[in-house]
């Protein structure tokens, strides 16, 4: 295991000496460390002045994150790419242990095999070209909430925590400590987001004050929510409407209604004892309610194949990967207002994994109620007394 995360960083190191323009988003958040160091101002118009003339891409993370990433400022900036995607390899290894343990242990090469295996799917092989840390923030929330929670550690709640202060996605893993009963480690989670938080306003309080009130809600600091590869509610509603100023809205409310199959799927299988199954509910939700989701946020598509291969969906775990693997969303026509010329067909290939995850959760919350029900019955009626 610890080969492949060698290799990558090898070749980051090559990427870097042969001067290649690799892994844009960890530039970014060198970037932001520098920036946070040298006093200067976080969310400018204009690009960060610590970024190099090839990457023209806003911090639009937390202050917190401009905090956490200082040890990528001591990392030459073309290096960042292969430090980001050694440690994603470690992070997505810690995933696949996390999620199948008797699967990736059974043999000696069970575990670099899945990994090799996973960098196949779409969103993690794009996350690794980016930079992107979608894999490491996903293997600190697996840890938290399937091992130091499950196991009544007093440091459960903390990495969530923190994954929330660098991206603010991870803060719905809140609610759901709360709804599965453990308030403790939701306690320590909101404590550590607030603590982190707070801080920076002590340090930059004018960052901290601007991201709160202006930076955090505007859309033209993350990217066009109409092109493809924002695969949420609000993409899917903003690409049908045209980007009718009603669209957000529309797409909250739809997250709303679904908000009531989703909890309830969660509760009822974190009971039986389903734990990694009532994470993922509340995962590929909070990907559909998100405001944006980059298909490269989709990594959770990896534990979920991970749990449909130990349960014996193999067939299914097959589907899915096969699914995410084909990068439908990057073979259909896109960008310069593409979307909004599209008809039913592409606009189902489209929008393909915002229907699957939100048909998927239709589709097992139904599945749910109907063997609720058919156990109901089959206790009978109680007796009057």
């Amino acid at each position: 295991m610890a080969a492949l995360a060698v290799a990558m960083f090898g070749l980051g190191l090559g990427a870097w000496l042969g001067e290649w323009h690799l892994g844009a988003d960890s530039v970014v958040y060198r970037a932001g460390a520098l920036t946070f160091l040298r006093g200067q101002h976080l969310y400018p118009a204009e690009a960060l002045s610590t970024l190099p003339s090839w990457v023209l891409l806003p911090f639009t993370y937390p202050p917190a994150a401009a905090l956490l990433f200082v040890p990528l400022a001591g990392v030459p900036a073309g290096l960042t790419w292969g430090v980001v995607g050694a440690v994603s390899i470690v992070a997505l290894a810690v995933t696949l242990h996390v999620s199948a343990p008797k699967l990736v242990d059974a043999r000696w090469w069970a575990l670099p095999g899945c990994v090799v295996l996973a960098m196949a799917l779409e969103p993690v092989w794009k996350t690794l070209l980016l930079g992107q840390i979608n894999l490491i923030l996903m293997a600190m929330v697996l840890l938290d909430v399937l091992v130091l929670c499950a196991r009544g550690s007093r440091w459960g709640g903390i990495l969530v925590g923190v994954a929330a202060a660098v991206k603010l996605t991870p803060l719905i893993f809140i609610p759901h400590l709360l709804i599965t009963g453990r308030r403790q480690d939701a306690a320590r989670a909101l404590g550590a987001f607030v603590v982190l938080e707070g801080l920076m306003f002590l340090l930059i309080p004018g960052d901290a004050s601007q991201y709160w009130t202006r930076s955090a809600s505007d859309p033209s600091r993350i990217g066009a929510v109409s092109w493809i590869f924002d695969q949420s509610l609000n993409g899917l509603v903003s690409r049908t409407s045209h980007l009718a100023p009603w669209s957000l809205k529309l797409a909250l409310g739809i997250g709303a209604l679904l908000a009531v199959p989703s909890i309830w799927l969660v509760v009822r299988l974190h009971r039986r004892g389903e734990a990694l199954g009532a994470l993922l509910v509340t995962a590929f939700y909070a990907l559909l309610v998100s405001p944006v989701s980059w298909s490269h946020h989709w990594v959770w598509v990896v534990p979920l194949v991970a749990l449909l291969v130990t349960r014996g969906r193999k067939v299914v775990a097959l589907v899915v990967g096969a699914f995410f693997a084909s990068c439908v969303v990057m073979i259909v026509p896109n960008g310069g207002n593409a979307e909004f010329r599209w008809g039913w067909g592409l606009s189902i290939l489209g929008n393909s994994y915002v229907l699957v995850a939100a048909l998927g959760i239709l589709g097992l919350a139904a599945w749910e109620l109907r063997q609720a029900l058919v156990a109901g019955s089959s206790r009978g009626p109680v007796a009057d007394r």
